[in-house]
């Protein structure tokens, strides 16, 4: 009665343009979750788990909860076995192991020993 029935059409069709233009904060913000956040946690835990991987005896390591010492013991794929002091030997999942902190010797091959031995 007070609105004129041309007028009421026209604002009861939406426009698809407003409704992308609603939408388009929310993409912003998750692109910017993925290459702030998503992204570098991905590359931190692909780095952590090659890390990981790479323990061998010699190795100088940290665990989680803040043990320091040398890797004595390669157990299997989960397991390590380390020395925290004379005679201490703990056994500790690789996963909990925070960082290495010196490299040991690379495992001398027998083979090239004894070639150069003769």
């Amino acid at each position: 009665m007070f609105i004129t029935p041309a007028y009421a059409q026209a604002a009861a069709g939406g426009d698809t343009n407003s409704m992308l233009m609603s939408l388009l904060p929310f993409a912003l913000i998750f692109v910017i979750m993925y290459f702030l956040i998503l992204r570098p946690q991905q590359k931190k835990v692909r780095e952590h788990a090659e890390m990981v991987k790479n323990i061998r005896r010699g190795d100088t390591i940290v665990t989680s909860g803040g043990l320091v010492g040398k890797v004595t013991k390669v157990v299997d794929d989960d397991q390590v076995e380390f020395e925290i002091a004379d005679g201490v030997r703990v056994r500790q999942m690789r996963q909990m192991i925070s960082g290495v902190r010196a490299k040991g010797e690379p495992a001398k091959d027998s083979a090239k020993d004894e070639a150069s031995a003769s």
